[in-house]
Order: structure tokens, then sequence, then C-alpha cells
């Protein structure tokens, strides 16, 4: 059997960048080169970056994109990189967009991938299932493709495939096996959700007993505004073992030798196959030296605790936005709680203390341990930390304007957004605002206020989650010989907003440890209330929630984008109506 040096190249492109994406197909294809490999694959829409959402609409950026693929081909055989087969993501078109009016049945813009080789595109293939769920809106951009491409490599018939291909059976994976291939490449921009990484692999599984063939799973790593992409590339053999498995958001070339069966009598070209699929044949090479030197064995990654997995995965989405977006440095508010201590160390970790600052911004009702709180953060961290007083605004305010009650407390808030976004303006921070996933949910917030704010890492984080997460930062930096950056003092005290004499949360919320299973069942389970009463949560309780839930719709419409973590995030997972008057009554 021939054995193939695969190589799975791990990377974080950028969205439109395809100058520097292709540089990056071209640096990482030389790193593969000097590992020996016989073939690197790289990740779906890797010259364009993914999503690019309606940039798919626009003809030049289409054109650009096949330009850009035609050159990368030519540059990587300059480079002296010709001799190697470089699988590689792009947006491509057979046709007007179909939301023109000259568009044709069939034809339009494409998910594709392409094979380089010898300075040439040797071969193309346009994703055959297209995902319309969740953040996915791929019906909106793409047409599907029809044909199963198969390119022998050093002897080996290897079929291309792209993402959502791998996650519904039929289609390409069923063609691969009446194809006679040996192994499927499948590239991918899959975004990270909790534990998606225990659904991948037996996923991966299954798909290769379907084709009956070795599998190689590369995934892209980073984040795109909402979307966090987390890598866990692999390699499954035909018979379901796992070969070899990369570590989660971080770049990595993947580099392992897997024995291939040898290619057989090829399916004849245009041969009509599963779901209508036909077969499309390239040849690279018939046979490739066996691998220098020692087997190259890719290694397995364990992943990792939960709370550990969200940090990183928080750290990077926050990372990538700042940096992809070319903001200097962030500001926050901070109040001593735990949802903006908990965003302080995320930011801290995602770049560095000499790119963040907090801002204390006390008020009359500002508790002192709450300004301690903040004060000893900062030190912890090592953060820019200033102190705004709020008071003599708020003053101000008072004296022209006859209010009361709520509306003196949103004052406060309202206060503290206009001091943050003019440090923003004055200085080019982002801010970052602080409310978690709970408080999003039931509008417990107030507009212009603590929800001002160009980016929310914790958007898609439950309160109770927060406190995990804070626990497990403290703990890990323990067990490295670290400061915990949060205080203790943050996570154990009752939350509040501290806007009047003595507030707490729990005299406006449920306790969060009640409240956040009814959200997580509402919002991300979508139960009616027939269901979560019958989950066993007290039905008055249900009621007033879900009342909370559905009056905030307008305050999340407008709130700052945020790093998706869940299967259902506020914003792109989660669309529903403004103006909307059925409701779930008891």
């Amino acid at each position: 059997m021939p054995t193939l040096r695969i190589a799975l190249s791990q990377v974080n492109p950028t969205v439109g960048d395809l100058a520097g994406n292709a540089h990056l197909v071209r640096t990482w294809a030389r790193r593969a080169a000097d590992a020996g490999a016989h073939l690197v694959a790289f990740p779906e829409m890797m010259l364009t970056g993914y999503p690019v959402e309606d940039l798919v609409f626009r003809r030049s950026f289409v054109a650009a994109s096949r330009a850009a693929l035609d050159r990368l081909a030519a540059d990587l055989a300059g480079d002296g990189l010709g001799e190697l087969p470089v699988v590689v993501g792009y947006l491509d078109a057979d046709g007007p967009p179909q939301v023109s009016g000259d568009a044709e049945p069939g034809r339009g813009a494409r998910n594709a991938a392409a094979l380089l080789h010898r300075g040439a595109v040797v071969a193309t293939y346009f994703k055959h299932h297209l995902p319309n769920y969740g953040v996915f809106d791929e019906d909106r951009y793409f047409v599907p493709g029809d044909m199963l491409t198969v390119v022998r490599v050093g002897g080996v018939d290897v079929a291309l495939t792209i993402c959502e291909d791998l996650w519904q059976a039929g289609g390409p994976f069923t063609a691969a096996r009446q194809a006679h291939v040996g192994l499927v490449v499948n590239i991918n921009g899959s975004p990270y959700e909790l534990n998606k990484d225990d659904i991948r692999l037996p996923l991966v599984r299954r798909r290769a007993a379907e084709a009956g063939a070795a599998i190689a799973y590369v995934n892209m790593v980073g984040g795109q505004d909402e979307l966090v992409f987390e890598g866990d590339s692999m390699i499954v053999s035909a018979d379901g073992e796992l070969l070899t498995r990369a570590p989660q958001f971080v770049e990595h070339l993947l580099v392992h030798d897997v024995e291939l069966p040898a290619a057989g009598e090829p399916v004849a070209e245009g041969t009509e196959i599963a779901d209508g699929m036909r077969v499309v044949r390239a040849t690279v090479s018939e046979s490739v030296p066996a691998p220098a030197g020692p087997p190259a064995v890719g290694g397995l990654i364990e992943p990792v605790a939960d709370e550990a997995e969200v940090w990183q995965a928080l750290v990077l989405g926050l990372r990538d936005y700042v940096n992809k977006n070319r903001f200097p440095s962030v500001v926050l508010g901070l109040s001593g709680g735990i949802d903006s201590a908990v965003v302080a160390a995320l930011a801290v970790d995602a770049l560095g203390p000499d790119r963040v600052v907090g801002v204390s911004l006390p008020s009359q009702h500002s508790s002192e341990h709450s300004r301690e709180d903040a004060a000893d953060l900062a030190k912890r961290t090592g953060l820019d930390y200033r102190i705004e007083p709020i008071q003599p605004m708020v003053d101000a305010f008072l004296a022209n304007l006859s209010l009361s009650g709520v509306t003196v407390e949103n004052l406060q808030a309202r206060v503290r957004g206009v001091i943050l976004m003019a440090l923003s303006n004055q200085e080019g921070h982002l801010v970052l605002t602080t409310g978690n996933k709970s408080e999003l949910a039931v509008g417990y917030s107030t507009l212009y206020g603590d929800s001002v704010g160009g980016f929310n890492p914790v958007k898609d984080v439950w309160k109770t989650l927060i406190w995990r997460l804070a626990r497990w930062r403290n703990a890990d930096a323990a067990r490295r010989g670290e400061t915990p950056p949060i205080p203790e003092s943050s996570i154990g005290k009752p939350p509040s907003a501290e806007l009047s004499p003595g507030q707490l949360d729990s005299d406006t919320l449920p306790e969060y440890d009640v409240l956040d299973p009814i959200l997580i069942g509402y919002v991300d389970g979508d139960l009616g209330r027939d269901g979560l009463v019958a989950a066993g949560h007290d039905p008055a309780v249900v009621d007033r929630v879900l009342r909370m839930v559905d009056t905030a719709e307008y305050k999340r419409r407008q709130s700052a984008p945020g790093t998706k973590i869940s299967m259902k995030a506020f914003g792109r997972d989660r669309r529903l109506p403004v103006t909307n008057r059925w409701r779930e009554d008891g």
C-alpha cells in the first residue's frame, strides 16, 4: 500500500485579505514541503476568508478571488513548491449571482476547492451540501455542485469535499465509496460551539465508514466577527481509527504518514453515481517516493475541560476582532463585579495589559468594596487603571431635569457610557461591553448605558458560566504559579448593578441558578411554556421570565457583536421579530 505524508494546515485567514491569505498558503506550504509532505490541505474559503457573506454578490470580489487563485498557483511554483499538490478553498462562480436579474438556473457563485500543482489549477470541486441553519445562509449565496472531483496523488485516488458535505449523509461520501477512492480530503470553516469536538469525531468516523476511505479533516482557526473557529483538524482511517488530531485554538501544521490503498481501475469520468453526482478526474502522480526519514506522527491532542475550552475561544475571538479590525487597544468599565472582572481578564489574556484600559466609574451608590475590587483586579492584571467619578455629571443632569426612580438609575449607566465612548473617540480604544447572556436575555441592561460598546466578549456566556470561568481562570493561574487575576470577593459577593441603595440583581430577577436553566431551555432549546413547566420549572417564574425575554428583543437587536460559543447565540443564530404579539402565556 502506498504511504502518503499528509499535511493539514490549520491556519487563520482574514476575510477579504486575498493577498495576506495567499501569503499564508505560501508560508505554510513551504513548511509542509520541508516536512516532506506529499499533499497539503488548507481550510474552506482559505483565499477569501470565511464567511464572506454578501461579498459573494460583488462580481469584482469573485473575479479577484479567481485571479488570486491563478496567481497563487504560479507563485507556489515560483517558490519551488510546484511539485507539492496544494488543496485550497476559494470563491468561484460559473454564472451571475442568484439574486441578479440575469441569473441562470444551476449556475452562480460556488464555494469551491482547488488542487494546485506545477503552477496550474489541476482540479476544482464545488461544495455539494449547502448549510442553511444557525449562522449559515449558504443557500442565499451559493449554487450546489453536482460533481465528485477525484485526483490521483501518488497512486492513490483522493476525493475533494467541503465542510457541510461531511455533516450530511449521502452525496459526496456515498459517491466516494462508489468511486473507490482511498482518501477523502474535507476542508472546513466549522465554527466553534462548546462540546462540538465531541460530536465531530464520531461524525468523521461515520463518514469514513460511508466512504470506505480515510478522511483528512482540516479546519480553520481564528475569529471572524461573532464566529470563532477552533481548528481540531484530524485524520481518521477507513475503519474509524483516530490517527492524529491537532490542538484547538492555535495555528498548527498536522503532518502524518498514512497507508492508503492503491488506486484500482478508475470509474470513468462523467459516470453518474450517488445522488446524481458525476465523477471528474485528474492525475497528479501515479507514485511518490517513500517518505524520507522516520515516520511522521502528528500525535493526538486530548480535549480540555469545558471552562478551558470556552476561555480559549473567548480569548481568540476577542484578540482577532481587535487585531483584524486594527484597534490599538480596548477600554471597559470596571465595576468590581464579576462580569467586568472576567471581561478584563479575557482582554489582558488576549491583548496584554498594555493594550487594556480599565475605568472605575463610581457613583454615590458604589460600595467601597466594589471600588477596592476594581483596583485590586487592575493591580493583579497590570492593566491601565483610571478612576472617573460620575456623580458630578449625574448631578448636573438632575439639576436641569426632574427625574426619579429607575430613570435616575438609567441616567447613571448612560453617563458611564458617555465617558467610555469619549475615551474611545479621544484615544482610539475599542469599547468592550460586559453584559452576559442572562442579562441580555431578560433585558437587564440600560440601552446606551452599560450596553454601550463595539464588542462584547461574554455576550454568549450565561451568568452561571461566568462564575465557573472566573473560578477556572484563577485556579489555572494558581497551578502555574501566577497571580489569579480575579479578586475572590468579586466572585463571592451577590451581584448588583449598584444604581440605588442596597440594590441586588435578585431584587429584580430570580436567582441565577433558577433563571439560567429556564433561559437555556427557552433560548437555546426553543421550549415553550408548557415544555419548561414539564421540565420542572415553577410556572409563575416561567411566566415572569418569558415576559422579560420577549419584551427585550429590541434591546438585543441593538447590542454589540460578541463571540459565539453556544448552539444558539443572540444575533445570527436567534432571529425573532421585534414587533411580535405572540406570547407563551400561562
